[in-house]
């Protein structure tokens, strides 16, 4: 694999760029017989897609999205599966002043670096569009983890800048994500966020902030125990996410901090199961799953293309002062949380399937 596929028994490959024909999945591994629609998929595209508020990139994309195998009469048919959203409000001459510049902090340098060549147009392959593909998959791997095992993903913006919501991640409802633009389940934290993000949109400057991962009613035992571990499967998805530069599950970095009478989970026995009396672990003991919610943190960097200044080198080593203009989200969060919803999905998906693969080996 040349980095572009994720998963073992569900295993997904992306391809396109920002301003090329389209962006598109495969999916292979896929179970058959999940019910899904165009309109289920185009729902989790929509929670993605730019334009949706004035807080967000302002490019006018449908992101409509086109099955061409693998689903039939509203089932998938155990084929792999092939979906594509053509790019429609394509702007390449927007970046022709960027054709031989690199932007601080972008991936522009290490593409060139690497390949000899980087399309400049939107970033190309290093743009964010290229997540549309995760999400399309991942509606399809959340569809079939709901009505299979009753699995549930609820992430939501817990921190943008100095901002931050202290709600409870166990009373989070999906209605009250989609209550505001930002995706912040606190009504007043979230209006705060809102401002906050306007005064750096107006400033010409981007910020970053915190996406709050939850997965609930996962059951005990999936993972493995030395490099496959579940939350190391669920770090990895996430700091494939473009402008992620840190994750952590559980109490965290906040660990650091407690001793370990404070942070042990003690066991305890209810409703017919063992559980644990808090979960600082996060739901992952030994790299496996305890049965308690998974909850993680996901730390987006602020997007490096911003309308201010800056100095830098052109590819011929020459020092100029960039200013760079196009359409770019002045904080990528509220577009970022279903994007860590299907990353999250897909790996449970696969860590799920090759746990059935697995005991069907033993019984054989």
């Amino acid at each position: 694999m040349a980095g572009n596929s994720f998963g073992e028994a569900f295993q997904i490959t992306t391809c396109g760029e920002s301003h090329g024909g389209a962006v598109g999945v495969i999916i292979d591994g896929c179970p058959a017989g999940i019910p899904i629609t165009q309109a289920e998929i185009q729902a989790a595209l929509d929670r993605r897609k730019p334009g949706q508020s004035h807080i967000t990139s302002p490019r006018n994309e449908n992101d409509e999205i086109h099955i061409l195998s693998g689903i039939f009469e509203g089932k998938t048919t155990g084929t792999p599966i092939l979906m594509l959203a053509y790019n429609q409000d394509m702007r390449p001459e927007d970046y022709e002043h960027l054709k031989d510049v690199l932007r601080p902090s972008h991936a522009d340098f290490t593409y060139q670096e690497k390949y000899g060549i980087r399309d400049f147009r939107g970033s190309g392959r290093a743009s964010a569009r290229e997540t549309l593909a995760r999400v399309a998959a991942g509606a399809i791997a959340q569809k079939y983890l709901a009505i299979n095992h009753g699995i549930e993903f609820i992430s939501y913006v817990e921190q943008v800048g100095s901002i931050k919501t202290n709600i409870d991640h166990q009373i989070v409802t999906m209605d009250m994500i989609e209550n505001n633009i930002v995706r912040c389940p606190d009504e007043q934290t979230a209006n705060s966020m809102i401002s906050l993000i306007e005064t750096v949109k107006s400033e010409g400057d981007s910020i970053g902030g915190i996406i709050k991962g939850v997965i609930r009613h996962l059951p005990a035992g999936l993972g493995e125990p030395v490099f496959d571990k579940l939350h190391a499967d669920l770090g990895k998805a996430m700091l494939s996410i473009n402008a992620v530069k840190g994750f952590d599950i559980g109490a965290g970095f906040e660990s650091i901090t407690m001793r370990g009478s404070e942070h042990n989970d003690p066991f305890i026995y209810e409703q017919h199961k063992v559980r644990t009396s808090k979960n600082d672990a996060g739901g992952v003991l030994g790299g496996i799953s305890t049965g308690e919610d998974i909850y993680f943190r996901v730390a987006f960097k602020p997007v490096s293309t911003i309308h201010q200044p800056q100095q830098t080198l052109t590819r011929d080593n020459e020092s100029i002062t960039l200013e760079a203009t196009g359409r770019h989200d002045p904080c990528v969060l509220p577009r970022a949380v279903p994007i860590v919803d299907a990353m999250a999905a897909l790996v449970i998906i696969d860590h799920l399937l090759r746990s059935s693969v697995m005991s069907q080996r033993v019984l054989r």
